[in-house]
């Protein structure tokens, strides 16, 4: 293969990673329910730092589906426990939103710590949503074959797309959402954090009525 052909299959691995995974990542889910939340509280480093969690635990995961990984994230027992243990996550979560919320202000000076708690929920956010691991357990593992038949090479370039597509978009989002703070009241604030919190209860009710529905089959 000539060094440019080489480049121009690449250049397209890395498009296309980009394209399905920026796709994904604009479906309204706990990750974006969460940047909207953070973005307010911290700023635009809010997406950023969820990524980094999110990123974190996708790097594992691309190790463990070369080790074999993908036949257990597919397995009945694995996406029943994960979305039974995800719901009750996002509930957790939900009532800790709920109960601040009253509170708020945007009044007071902004988050300056707490860095750490957004990578975490990026983290959580990401193992405890069932369709994450089976989306890498099928779409995932076929790009991961796809682009290793490139070598390694094939692979850094897939999950370079696929991080930019992430890191993007949900820096945008909480980009977006800090130089609009401005404009908002503390009371229309408590009620976006609010939303943010029922839209996790949602979720959480999505994830434990699937992983039961899923049990009882």
């Amino acid at each position: 293969m000539t060094p440019d052909n080489q480049f121009a299959q690449l250049s397209l691995l890395f498009a296309t990673s980009f394209t399905v995974t920026l796709s994904g990542a604009m479906m309204p889910g706990p990750l974006f329910t969460a940047a909207i939340s953070g973005g307010i509280r911290r700023g635009a480093s809010a997406g950023p730092l969820l990524m980094l969690g999110h990123a974190a635990l996708e790097s594992v995961l691309l190790v463990g589906l070369f080790l074999g990984l993908a036949p257990l994230l597919t397995s009945k027992e694995a996406f029943v426990a994960i979305a039974l243990s995800g719901s009750l996550i996002l509930i957790w979560m939900s009532l800790s939103m709920l109960r601040s919320a009253p509170t708020l202000s945007l009044a007071l000076e902004p988050e300056r710590r707490g860095g750490d708690r957004l990578v975490l929920s990026g983290v959580l956010l990401s193992v405890f949503n069932p369709y994450w691991s089976i989306w890498w357990a099928t779409i995932g593992l076929g790009y991961v074959l796809q682009s290793r038949e490139r070598g390694w090479l094939g692979v850094i370039v897939f999950f370079a797309g696929h991080l930019a597509a992430d890191f993007g978009w949900y820096s945008a989002v909480t980009l977006a959402v800090a130089r609009g703070k401005r404009l908002l009241s503390d009371k229309v604030y408590r009620r976006v954090v609010s939303v943010c919190a029922l839209a996790l209860a949602v979720f959480a009710s999505v994830f434990g009525w699937t992983g039961i529905e899923r049990l009882m089959s």
